[in-house]
């Protein structure tokens, strides 16, 4: 407890590290020009937001992250968040299928299924959309390393419902940066899996123009641990790098940068969070216009994804995880995101429950038609204090680029290790402060209730799914034209080789039935597979 008139600690941080004062006033804004520094929403630099009427106009997409076991498993699920107010879809995929390989497949063993749905080709594609019209609603793919191979049977997918691929609206997440520097679902070395990330924008931008085919993520850099900063500065980062080979590969800048998106996570810390999100769209804006020398304003906007944290998510007393969702949910509108993902309460658990995904999904209708939040563009613009955290996180970001830029680039500071040894400090420190009590956790590290009792009944997967997919596939390549799936096969390795435009031949190849796996190996015989190194 605090004396009278004192406080009740020595000192006050941001989780980042940035020390807080007791008050700001307009001294510590000085020198903050309204034109420059802020603007009219919709307007450059789009700190207060990137359209000028925002939530008034139309809320933001509600976007629930949700898959699991086999496609029809997932489809039913969907068709439930949909009852329930989702507006977008975003597909969760399992182990196996974010790594590239088919269901039958060795390494698969024992994962088929549980963290996501299992795709492993276009009838599973085409079951996991069944009555759900894809000219009516857009879809996020969590996926990287194969993004190429599930966009593929999406967009056959759609054309086989009759949807043309120039109405076919969603998200790839296909950044393989952040792979190799947090979440390291990788098979192939930095530089071919840039060349691919970059093959999927260049057919985007000639064939699907409202697909954004690129979402560069932070939010799993987040979770690995890293601060706000260098969440914001590491995904900045790799903004530039992809841009920079979109060019290299012949792509005039605004051709493809206005579909290219950004995935944030949005921690506890709210004032923190909401700063990094006003300060993420002025940066961009800054980097698009006077580095790449974009002409094109919807060049210099950053759209972007929200998802809760779930590091912040605790198994002990997991009602209170409700609380914590909905207070970074709200932080992420007030920072102005275009859509968002709100976490289940007992995800620190298990899978999702249905009744947790609804309170989740419904959570976002209570902040946006309960609340009055939405009702005001950037509501907490002009706060003193708002207004100094905005600026002194960009300042801060900054920096951490050019330390990036310093090494090298991105590409180098994979390499050298520098990623992986700072998330392993901040990580580490992090979990200290938590365990110290420095950073105070309800129900974890203080306000503890004794003799709490949970009562789940978690989702469980089938163990008789992995056999089911294993007949599956093997009655598909059974029926399929053999000749013709070795044939596409081929081509594709040679365009490989040659570094060819790499899409029509993978569309072609999942629509004559080869599967996600048969084409990745395809790949990694001419790629090879990555093999991190040791950072000490």
């Amino acid at each position: 407890m605090a004396k009278a008139g004192g406080e009740r600690k020595p000192a006050f941080y941001t989780l980042s590290g940035i020390p807080i004062k007791r008050l700001y006033t307009p001294e510590d804004v000085k020198g903050l020009n309204y034109e420059v520094h802020l603007g009219e929403p919709g307007k450059y630099p789009f700190t207060r937001g990137i359209y000028p009427t925002m939530y008034r106009g139309r809320i933001w997409t509600i976007r629930m992250f949700s898959g699991y076991g086999s496609p029809e498993e997932t489809n039913r699920r969907w068709k439930e968040l949909i009852k329930h107010g989702e507006t977008g879809l975003s597909t969760a995929f399992d182990y196996p299928t974010l790594n590239g390989y088919d269901s039958d497949h060795p390494l698969a063993r024992g994962e088929v299924g549980r963290a996501g749905v299992a795709v492993s080709c276009l009838p599973d594609m085409e079951r996991l959309f069944e009555g759900i019209p894809i000219g009516s609603v857009t879809t996020s793919f969590t996926i990287n390393a194969p993004a190429i191979c599930i966009l593929s049977m999406y967009f056959a997918t759609a054309l086989k419902q009759g949807v043309p691929l120039t109405q076919v609206g969603g998200t790839t997440q296909n950044d393989m940066l952040k792979e190799f520097i947090a979440q390291k679902s990788y098979r192939f070395p930095p530089e071919p899996s840039l060349f691919i990330n970059v093959d999927i924008v260049k057919f985007c931008t000639e064939h699907a123009p409202l697909w954004h085919p690129i979402s560069i993520s932070g939010y799993h850099i987040r979770e690995a641990g890293a601060t706000a900063i260098q969440e914001l500065a590491w995904t900045l980062a790799d903004g530039m790098t992809f841009v920079e080979k979109g060019v290299e590969m012949g792509l005039d800048v605004d051709s493809f940068a206005p579909r290219l998106s950004f995935f944030f996570c949005c921690h506890v810390d709210f004032f923190e969070e909401i700063a990094k999100f006003r300060a993420a769209r002025r940066m961009w804006a800054k980097i698009m216009k006077d580095r790449f020398n974009a002409k094109d304003p919807r060049s210099w906007c950053l759209r972007f994804h929200t998802q809760t944290a779930g590091q912040s998510l605790t198994y002990q007393y997991p009602e209170l995880n409700i609380a914590r969702t909905a207070i970074e949910a709200l932080a992420a509108v007030l920072g102005g995101t275009n859509s968002l993902h709100t976490n289940s309460y007992d995800e620190a658990i298990c899978l999702p429950t249905e009744k947790a995904a609804q309170i989740a999904t419904l959570t976002q209708r209570f902040i946006a038609h309960e609340t009055g939040v939405a009702s005001v563009v950037d509501p907490l613009g002009g706060s003193y204090y708002v207004e100094w955290l905005t600026n002194e996180v960009e300042a801060r970001a900054w920096e951490e680029i050019e330390r990036i830029e310093k090494q090298g680039g991105v590409l180098k500071c994979i390499e050298n290790g520098y990623y992986l040894r700072e998330l392993a400090r901040t990580a580490n420190e992090y979990r200290r402060k938590i365990e110290s009590g420095e950073i105070e956790v309800v129900g974890v590290n203080c306000f503890a209730p004794p003799d709490l009792k949970y009562d789940f009944k978690p989702l469980k997967i089938p163990l008789e799914l992995e056999e089911q997919r294993k007949e599956f596939l093997s009655r598909l390549r059974e029926r399929r034209n053999n000749s013709e799936v070795k044939a596409v096969l081929n081509k594709l390795r040679r365009a490989a080789e040659d570094r060819e435009h790499l899409f029509p031949l993978v569309l072609k190849a999942v629509q004559v039935h080869a599967t996600l796996g048969e084409i990745m190996q395809t790949f990694e015989d001419v790629y090879g597979r990555y093999k991190e190194q040791p950072v000490f």
